[in-house]
């Protein structure tokens, strides 16, 4: 069957005229593998196979147990509800109460600040709860209203009721939810959960400051009353004229800003008391910590006590604005409206909506898993924000992400599982029920307060944009500019302006990167190093063996072997310009990409090797210019008459190039056809000469083979073989002796498997012996790549040993 499908492919190459081994390459890899076999008896011969595009399709190609895995995945809290215990329980409990306590005034403050009625932050902070558990990675987080979620919602609330006044806030925010939660959940389902890493942290930075900053200016006119009685200006403007307007207002403020400023001056003092004493008391610190993560209900449950007191009898005409009627329950419970109209009015809002969604709860999730040791599944994690915000609005919630706070307190009160969220849930409900006749006398401008008082916290203090600048001093213009856009303008163009600044500064960087030609220097290690390689060693030696090792490990522990080091011939990885750095042999150039090496730096790189090989060397054989008017335009030559003395005889010519690959994962046609485009122009700056092209730590084999398939690696047709076949060329490659291979570690561990692979180097023609034991047994060897292909190497030290073992060795034409 396989014969019948290659006379096929054969015919359809024939009849489009494919030429399917332009290069010869099956024969030549051939005639290379059987030569450096043959010079090797005890080498086991390997080939190197090109990837295909069938095996790719069948990795990515879904399998029965992999699509079981996938919707097993889907539901995280499978992995540990039955190991579920009285332990986690007590920690969950303790935890969920506390958040509990938090999030029902937070939840209420911020359903004002979305321009809603009280009653939906608490809908929203219960589903929020409920529903994460079921499909979370993290056990930290926090789901409901957050500040900045609730200010972006209050905007197109607030549009709203100016465009389409016939239809409830309400309404738009839960289908504002819906569709949120639509695509984050699409989002999440397709695994697409790397999308948040194009976000980088200084414009994470500067969205949570300017945001913090917006909404803290925000709420200053609340808590001082100016708009209490007559709304004499909108905060819903630019942030510099909400400051200029509640400058040119103060003079209306009324006793709201006593309710107001006396509660925040109350919650900063109890922090800092709290922070303090725990400094001074450690033993005291958990008790300390649930005081300081209270204040926020203390406070409210006092000024609501205070409230009580004096409006009890004034209900009509309250002496401050008061919160005013909170429905007891889900009221407002109903399928969403998805009316197109509705839908079409927030659609401009869409992508900065589903950005604050995904940087602040993929942001914060990460953050607390790194902090408390655990991995999150980012794509999970947009699942379980999606699923939240989708079904959240059947109950009358509006769009919910992750909350900062509320997540550092639930972590510091020693969450075990994310069942505290159910909890918390419990805690909420109970609130609906059982308080909303408190509610009432709750003070608007204490709960302005509370939300100044929140939003302040995620504000980048000094030393963190300082540490951008020591870091990366462009990001730091990023971060100003997201904050500086932010508030004279608005939180959603900043958001667009940090992203779009970001990813312009990412492909500036990835067009304008430039490869860098190494050098050799010869370098030694100083330190004990052998010293404490050779301690496990020791402890299996005789007395007098031992004190042999103790000579021979002081004698030689001070300064290891010494070795070559690859650096940048002009020193600018800021090595020291004192140590001498040379191009390994006159001609032969080492040549390191510094990014990835695709189709928009690829000119860039080439440019910079061609360059530097034209100023370092000097052309192989002047006569091939030919005639005046066979030269180029721009390269003429001396005007008749005149002699041109050569400043470059004293230049070597061009032998060979060594590229250093590390940093390449891939390449595209572009890459490639421009690397074959630098071939030709070189061979023609060496002919008769051809330039030999070595290529290290190329991991990738797609890579590999698309250096293959342009005519790279092997040896090409016509560059010659004088006299007996492989007489020209010495294979020089790496091997790992299969004994040593196949045995178990160590068990003690300590040397990690020092003596597991014994890698060595392999040279045809080498008179040393280097499979043999010490018994004159003969040990068998595997190369650790094809031999197949002698110009791919596993390092830059092997590819120079292939160059300088047969720079000999060229044929008499190849000389200069």
């Amino acid at each position: 069957m396989s014969s019948t499908w290659t006379k096929a492919g054969h015919g359809f190459a024939w009849f489009f005229n494919l030429h399917l081994d332009p290069y010869r390459q099956r024969e030549v890899e051939g005639n290379d593998s059987r030569n450096a076999s043959r010079s090797h008896p005890n080498v086991e011969p390997y080939d190197e196979k090109d990837p295909t595009a069938a095996e790719w399709l069948l990795s990515v190609t879904p399998t029965p147990r992999g699509i079981f895995h996938y919707f097993y995945r889907l539901f995280p809290f499978l992995h540990w509800i039955t190991r579920y215990n009285l332990t986690w329980f007590i920690g969950d409990l303790i935890a969920g109460v506390t958040v509990g306590a938090v999030v029902v005034p937070q939840g209420m403050a911020y359903a004002i600040l979305a321009e809603l009625e009280p009653q939906y932050g608490l809908y929203s902070s219960f589903m929020g709860v409920l529903l994460y558990w079921f499909f979370a990675t993290s056990k930290d987080i926090t789901i409901g209203p957050v500040a900045v979620m609730s200010t972006v919602t209050g905007g197109i609330v607030s549009r709203a009721e100016k465009e389409i006044p016939d239809v409830p806030g309400h309404v738009v925010a839960s289908a504002l939810a819906v569709i949120i939660g639509g695509i984050v959940c699409f989002l999440g389902l397709a695994r697409l959960g790397w999308i948040v890493d194009l976000i980088p942290l200084p414009s994470i930075a500067a969205f949570m400051t300017g945001s913090g900053i917006n909404i803290a200016v925000g709420q200053i006119p609340t808590m001082m009353g100016m708009n209490s009685k007559k709304k004499r200006f909108s905060t819903r403007d630019p942030t510099y004229l909400v400051i200029i307007n509640t400058l040119k207002n103060l003079k209306y403020t009324t006793i709201d800003a006593a309710m107001g400023l006396t509660a925040l001056l109350m919650l900063y003092l109890i922090r800092g008391i709290c922070t303090y004493l725990a400094k001074k008391y450690p033993h005291r610190e958990k008790m300390l910590f649930f005081v300081s993560t209270l204040r926020t209900a203390f406070v409210i449950l006092l000024y609501t006590g205070i409230s009580a007191g004096v409006n009890v009898d004034r209900r009509s005409n309250p002496l401050f604005s008061v919160l005013g009627e909170v429905p007891r329950g889900f009221q407002h419970a109903a399928v969403p409206d998805l009316d197109p109209k509705i839908l079409s009015f927030f659609t401009s809002e869409l992508p900065a909506a589903v950005i604050v969604v995904l940087i602040e709860h993929i942001s914060i999730s990460k953050s607390f898993g790194r902090v408390n040791n655990y991995i999150i599944d980012p794509s999970q994690e947009l699942v379980a924000i999606g699923v939240t915000n989708l079904l959240a609005p059947f109950l009358g919630a509006y769009p919910a992400t992750g909350s900062f706070s509320r997540t550092a307190i639930k972590a510091k009160c020693g969450v075990r599982t994310p069942f505290a969220g159910v909890i918390t849930a419990v805690v909420v409900l109970l609130a609906l029920y059982a308080l909303t006749a408190v509610f009432w006398y709750i003070p608007q401008a204490s709960l302005s307060a509370v939300i100044i008082h929140a939003v302040l916290d995620v504000v980048s203090p000094p030393n963190v944009v300082y540490q951008f600048w020591r870091i990366s001093p462009l990001e730091v213009v990023i971060f100003l500019a997201g904050v500086l856009v932010t508030i004279f303008d608005s939180i959603e163009d900043g958001i667009y302006t940090t992203v779009c600044i970001s990813f312009a500064l990412f492909i500036f960087r990835l067009f304008q990167a430039k490869g860098r030609f190494l050098g050799v220097a010869k370098v030694r290690t100083i330190g004990d190093m052998k010293a404490r390689n050779r301690s496990s060693e020791a402890q299996s030696l005789s007395h007098d063996e031992k004190n042999q090792a103790v000579v021979t490990n002081a004698r030689e522990s001070s300064i290891s072997t010494e070795r070559n080091l690859f650096i940048p011939i002009d020193h600018e990885d800021n090595s020291n310009p004192r140590v001498a750095v040379t191009h390994p042999y006159p001609g032969v150039f080492i040549y390191q990409f510094s990014e990835l090496f695709n189709y928009p730096n690829a000119t860039r790189f080439l440019d910079g090797l061609t360059a530097g090989i034209f100023k370092a060397t000097r052309r192989t054989d002047p006569d091939s210019l030919g005639k005046l008017g066979d030269r180029p335009w721009n390269n003429p030559g001396p005007r008749r008459g005149k002699v041109l003395i050569d400043d470059t005889l004293d230049r070597p010519t061009l032998k060979a190039v060594i590229l250093d690959c590390a940093a390449i994962n891939n390449v595209d046609v572009t890459s490639v056809q421009a690397l074959i485009d630098v071939r030709n122009q070189l061979d023609r700056y060496t002919t008769p000469d051809v330039v030999e092209w070595h290529f290290a730590n190329v991991r990738n084999p797609w890579a590999r083979r698309a250096f293959t398939a342009a005519g790279f690696g092997f040896l090409r047709p016509g560059e010659g073989a004088d006299g007996e076949a492989g007489r020209r060329w010495k294979s020089v490659f790496s091997v790992a002796d299969l004994a040593d291979a196949a045995s178990p570690l160590s068990s003690d561990g300590s040397r990690l498997g020092e003596e597991t692979v014994n890698e060595k180097r392999a040279s045809r023609g080498d008179d040393e012996e280097t499979g043999a034991r010490q018994d004159g047994s003969a040990v068998r060897q595997v190369p650790l790549y094809g031999l197949n292909r002698p110009f791919f190497h596993a390092d830059i030290q092997e590819a120079l040993d292939a160059v300088l073992e047969n720079i000999e060795h060229r044929p008499t034409v190849f000389k200069a």
